[in-house]
Order: C-alpha cells, then structure tokens, then sequence
C-alpha cells in the first residue's frame, strides 16, 4: 500500500527505500522493542544448541518468552522454523530463565513463567504467499510481521494476518515439533472464556465490546489466558474479565482520580503497578445500564493513549 505526503491539494509518494534486515531494523527493534511490541529486551543473538536466537524477548505483561527472527530466506517455512524454535524453548526452559537473569538482573524463577503462552515473531520486508498463507490456524503461536524503511527515515512494522483461522495446526502437522509444542501452548479464543452457562455475561460482553470496536477501528480483541485485552497497536488499553454473570472492566494506566467517574464506581487493583508496572482501575459490568457508564470510562483511557 502506498503511502503518501500532502502538499497542499497535492498527493506526493514516499518511495520505499531498500531495507537491510540485520542492520538495520534488528537494531531499531531491539532499542525500541517496548514501543513497537510492548516487550522487554533481554538479549540479541542468544546461542542454544546449534540454533541462534536473533532477538530473545520477554512479556511482562503475560510472563512468557518472546523469539523473535528477521527472515532472510523467503523458502524456509514459518511453520517449520517457528516450531523449532519453540521447541528449543520448551526443552530447555532453565537455559532461558538463566539467560533472563543474567541480562535483566532479576531473579526470576521457572514456575513463574507461563510457558503456555510462548510465542514466534517473524520480521521481513516481505513475505510469499504461501508463508502468508501458512499461518491460517486458529493455535498457531506464530506471528508474521512486515518492516518497511521510506524516505525521510520513515519506518513502519504491520502485523501480518490470516483472512481467515479455521483450522487447528494439530489436525494437519504431525512432527514431533508440532505435537511437543502443541501439548504445552496453547492460543486462546473468547470462547475460552465464557462457559456455555454464561448467557447473560455473553450477551453483555458482545454488546459492549461492539460499542468499543465503533470508538476505533484499531482497537483489536486479544483474548490470553487469565482475560480478553482490547488493544490498540500490540499495546492493552483496557482488559475483560468475564465472569457468570457480569464483566470486570480493568482500565490499566490510571487510578480512580485521574476518571472522570460520577458516580463513584471505579476502584483501584490494589498492588497493581507492584505486580504490572502499571495503574489498573477496575469496574463492573452488571446490567446493560452499566454498558454506558463503562464506554463513558473507556472514552478517557483511549484519549489518554492516543493523544
């Protein structure tokens, strides 16, 4: 897609300009791997039997291991590679942690870890079709990312997703990579959230995250594991906790006194940026009625992060 500069009335094209992968965005993702990602450096080129890590990262939020390659060879499969990968996390899961400490100077353990939500970030310029293509699977714990340099020293990184997740990884690979990988990672859905019994909770999460998709066209739902976030560029502006009867709205960067809050009804997570370097404000969803107190208060997180 071509983007281009407003001159006036006049429409001009920012030429693409070639990008040297390992030079170049490498370094930009690792210096700036928080902004672009919302992850947390921990080292570049991290060597484990016989394969080398590009890019080794890790999710604060979620406490899991991110990979993460700049693919040069565009006839290597993504399926194949990332499943490597992700294997070579799983069986050798005290090499990772120890790397985590030695790098980031914490003490961080194994069993605090949620090695279930693990996951492979491919970066190219471009991708074939049919490495597009290949990632058409609802559990697929792989990623593709396309980076773009222009003139004017304008880089941009865009997600590359499937049209359509239809299918399970598990019914078409049989390796021993895939099936190791498999018992262990998990990609979750919205269902996976809500029990077949929950009909009032999923009437209301439906309504309301309808009302939230119309404040912004970039908002994405993102289901994890202990919630659904609602995440505008790889970053969680707000998160779900949906329970049987009700929904638990968490407002993550502000306390109850940076919100206009009326009524009184938010209250602070206690401990919160202890746990998340970050405020969490939470609220309840009870009744329809309380849909539009909730978007009144997702209206003020959302302006605080795009502005």
């Amino acid at each position: 897609m071509a983007i281009y500069k407003q001159s006036g009335n006049k429409l001009i094209v920012i030429k693409e300009r070639k990008i040297d992968l390992e030079k170049t965005i490498q370094n930009l993702v690792e210096q700036n791997i928080d902004e672009l990602c919302g992850l947390s450096f921990i080292s570049s080129e991290f060597p484990l039997n016989n394969l080398r890590i590009d890019t080794l990262a890790f999710d604060e939020e979620l406490k899991s291991f991110v990979v993460i390659e700049y693919k040069k060879d565009r006839s290597i499969s993504v399926i194949d590679q990332g499943y490597a990968y992700l294997a070579l996390l799983l069986n050798n899961k005290a090499d990772f942690v120890l790397e985590y400490n030695e790098k980031c100077k914490k003490n961080l353990r194994k069993d605090n870890i949620d090695w279930s939500q693990s996951k492979v970030l491919f970066i190219a310029s471009s991708f074939t079709k049919y490495q597009q293509e290949a990632i058409g699977f609802q559990d697929l714990p792989i990623e593709l990312w396309e980076a773009k340099k222009y003139d004017n020293d304008l880089v941009s990184l865009n997600q590359i997703r499937a049209s359509e997740k239809s299918e399970s990884i598990k019914t078409i690979a049989k390796n021993q990579d895939v099936e190791r990988v498999s018992r262990e990672i998990k990609q979750y859905s919205v269902e996976d959230h809500i029990k077949p019994t929950w009909t009032k909770a999923k009437e209301l999460f439906n309504e309301f995250s309808q009302r939230v998709l119309e404040l912004d066209p970039r908002f994405e739902i993102h289901p994890v594991k202990y919630y659904i976030g609602f995440n505008i560029e790889n970053k969680v502006i707000f998160n779900i906790k949906i329970r049987s009867s009700k929904l638990l709205v968490e407002l993550y960067r502000v306390k109850p006194e940076d919100l206009k809050d009326p009524e009184k009804r938010t209250r602070y997570r206690k401990n919160s940026f202890e746990y998340y370097n970050k405020h969490v404000t939470q609220f309840d969803i009870d009744n329809e009625e309380d849909i539009d107190y909730a978007i009144l208060l997702v209206k003020q997180v959302y302006k605080k992060f795009t502005e």
